[in-house]
């Protein structure tokens, strides 16, 4: 499994590994703390679900960007950014509308993809791992 992620990127799979041991800490954590305990959880793994596509989505919009010009390649993922935000704002909302899951906790884990590639690297090295 890990040898097909590398290949669609090479960081992908500390990249998606991260997302997830954010969310099991998120989890913990926001057990000790929330009174709304199942609505926290669907939130938060409704948001740890999203980082984790849109994980996908980066990685396969830059091995795209990269086989076209410049002008061709901004354009292309400027594009694509836009749409993955755009379906995080439509999946916030439904989550605000239905009161199915925590919007805030989807927030939480949806950040799992920023905390992850900050941590990268170090994920990389502790797992003697290329960057």
């Amino acid at each position: 499994m890990k040898t097909r992620l590398r290949k669609i990127n090479t960081a992908l799979p500390g990249l998606l590994l991260g997302i997830i041991l954010f969310g099991i800490l998120c989890q913990v954590l926001g057990l000790l703390f929330v009174e709304d305990k199942a609505g926290y959880s669907i939130g938060l793994w409704i948001g740890v679900l999203t980082a984790i596509l849109m994980a996908f989505h980066m990685a396969v919009t830059l091995n795209s960007a990269v086989e076209r010009d410049v002008k061709g390649a901004q354009a292309a993922a400027t594009r694509q950014n836009m749409i993955r935000y755009l379906v995080v704002v439509i999946i916030m909302g439904i989550l605000m509308l239905t009161r199915i899951g925590n919007p805030l906790a989807a927030f939480a884990g949806v950040m799992g993809l920023k905390i992850s590639a900050y941590l990268q690297p170090l994920l990389a090295r502790l797992s003697h791992d290329e960057v």
